[in-house]
């Protein structure tokens, strides 16, 4: 009796898992399209290659930068895959501002 319930019971808790694992997985890209962000918007305010420096730091990664008067802005976008095969890849942004260096 038991084995019947675990048997009907145990598909849905892989699926779980795999739902589980999907959103660590995407709190992970998160992180690493903020670090990239950040990055890029450090190195550009030092006058370096800002999208140089961030697709080092995360792979794949989109940056856009600009900047007004005192400050550099990057915007970094990710696209993270989930680990159940039925549902789209998640776009991630992320932005970071930082002042512009004198020099």
């Amino acid at each position: 009796m038991v084995t019947a319930e675990l048997a009907a019971c145990l598909p849905v808790l892989v699926l779980l898992l795999a739902v589980a694992l999907s959103v660590v997985s995407v709190g992970a890209a998160r992180l690493r399209a903020q670090d990239a962000a950040r990055e890029a918007a450090r190195a550009a305010a030092r006058s370096d290659n800002g999208a140089r420096v961030a697709s080092e730091v995360a792979p794949g990664v989109h940056i856009q930068l600009s900047g007004s008067g005192s400050t550099v802005r990057a915007v970094a976008t990710l696209r993270a895959r989930l680990m159940v095969p039925f549902l789209p890849a998640v776009e991630v942004t992320e932005q970071a501002v930082a002042a512009r260096e004198p020099g």
